[in-house]
């Protein structure tokens, strides 16, 4: 499964959310993600395996319970993905930013010269 198709659940996306704020442990998502979607216990499991095997989330058993992680790794994936696809600004835009800036400078150098007497208008 690609990366966009696991993060296209909305189910998924919420527990990446709760992820993305520290380690939970499954019953802590579950407990939300039911409240939230209405599903069932096993249905928030097959989510949290989806993220599992897409390698989204990590897991540790810690006694008898499981601390679930973002792993952000897979997110980087599509982020870097993104940024190659992403059109790149035009080059006029830049050219027009460049004259925006110069103006910018301009302006601040005027205000900063004090206010136009006919004395400074001969020297300028």
């Amino acid at each position: 499964m690609h990366g966009f198709e696991v993060i296209a659940d909305p189910v998924r996306r919420r527990i990446l959310e709760l992820l993305a704020d520290g380690s939970r442990t499954a019953g802590d998502v579950v407990d939300v993600v039911r409240a939230e979607f209405a599903i069932s216990q096993p249905a928030v499991s097959q989510h949290l395996k989806v993220l599992r095997d897409n390698r989204f989330v990590t897991v540790v058993p810690v006694g008898n319970r499981r601390l679930y992680a973002l792993d952000p790794s897979p997110i980087a994936d599509l982020e870097n993905w993104l940024a190659r696809v992403r059109p790149r600004p035009a080059p006029a835009f830049d050219a027009l930013a460049t004259e925006i800036a110069r103006g910018r400078r301009e302006r601040r150098r005027r205000e900063s010269r004090g206010p136009a007497t006919e004395e400074n208008r001969r020297t300028s």
